[in-house]
């Protein structure tokens, strides 16, 4: 199963899209300042998540959460 998630900072409480195979796995990566693009915004805590069969099917749910359409459905909905 593989992921496509968006967690929220709680330094700056923005927003960050992702995917990954191991939800756990990736949030302590975070946390821990080992991925670049968030390494200054930490800690972040697990704000959404949808579940896929491919890795291909969450990482074309994450280039959509990060569209303008996107965006527009997340706040449609409430997610952010």
């Amino acid at each position: 199963m593989y992921f496509a998630y968006i967690l929220k900072s709680l330094k700056d409480s923005g927003f960050y899209y992702g995917h990954s195979n191991n939800l756990e796995k990736r949030l302590i990566e975070h946390n821990k300042g080992k991925v670049r693009s968030t390494k200054s915004r930490t800690p972040f805590i697990l704000y959404y998540s949808e579940k896929f069969p491919t890795k291909s099917e969450a990482y074309k749910r994450e280039m959509f959460f990060k569209s303008i359409e996107g965006y527009k459905f997340l706040k449609e909905k409430g997610i952010i």
